[in-house]
Formats: C-alpha cells, sequence, structure tokens
C-alpha cells in the first residue's frame, strides 16, 4: 500500500511538473509544446484495447522550436522536432524512453529530460549541430 502511494504521490509531482514547463515554455513564441498522453484503455463498447499518444516510450512533451536558417536560406524558417520527458528529482528514465530520445536526438531532433523548469528552457535554447 505504501508503495502504491508514493507512485501516486511521484505520478502527481511530475504532472505539477509538466504543467508548470508548458507555462513556462508557453512564453517562447519560438516554441510550440504539447502534452503527449501515452497508454491504453479497453473500448468499452467492444473491449477492444486502445492505444494512444505518439509511441510507446514517447516523451511526455512533444513539439517543435522554430530556428530561422542561415547562409543560403536566409529568412528561411525551419521546425525542429522537440521531445522533452519529464522527470521528478528522483525519476527513472525506462529503457523505451530512453531509445525514444535518442532516436530523436540522432535525426538531428531536441530531446532530454527535464527535472525543472531550467532545465527545459535550456534544453530549448541548444539546437543540435
Amino acid at each position: 500500500m505504501c508503495t502504491s502511494l508514493a507512485k501516486a504521490s511521484m505520478a502527481n509531482a511530475e504532472t505539477i511538473l509538466q504543467q508548470q514547463i508548458r507555462l513556462a515554455l508557453g512564453t517562447n513564441p519560438e516554441a510550440r509544446i504539447f502534452r503527449n498522453q501515452v497508454g491504453s484503455l479497453p473500448d468499452p463498447r467492444t473491449g477492444r484495447l486502445v492505444t494512444f499518444g505518439l509511441a510507446k516510450g514517447s516523451a511526455d512533451l512533444i513539439g517543435w522550436r522554430t530556428v530561422t536558417i542561415t547562409q543560403a536560406m536566409v529568412g528561411s524558417r525551419l521546425a525542429v522536432f522537440t521531445s522533452i520527458e519529464v522527470k521528478v528529482p528522483k525519476g527513472r528514465v525506462s529503457p523505451t524512453q530512453q531509445a525514444w530520445l535518442e532516436a530523436v536526438h540522432h535525426a538531428g531532433g531536441i530531446a532530454g529530460i527535464a527535472r525543472s523548469v531550467t532545465d527545459a528552457q535550456a534544453l530549448l535554447s541548444n539546437l543540435p549541430t
């Protein structure tokens, strides 16, 4: 029972942190970040399991950060896919979540773990190279 309460408390703290991050990043005119709820539930009519969200292991917050291209494409704007996994200070990243973040990073997107609003803001300010 204690373990269930601790998990519920940690989940609630993570939800609050997600909302704080979304509100803070919402003030950045170059970013659009959305909540990505991933899971599955039985269809009440058929009992068939229905999955929702982007993909298993995908980050809590996804969206893009707009950047302006230099030199050959002066003035053009480009949306860089952004994926932020929100964790409380002692929260653990699952192997599927880590694989997702690595895939986004290797593809040229912004990806990382945020344990605070400051972490999330730092992720947005460091574009991939």
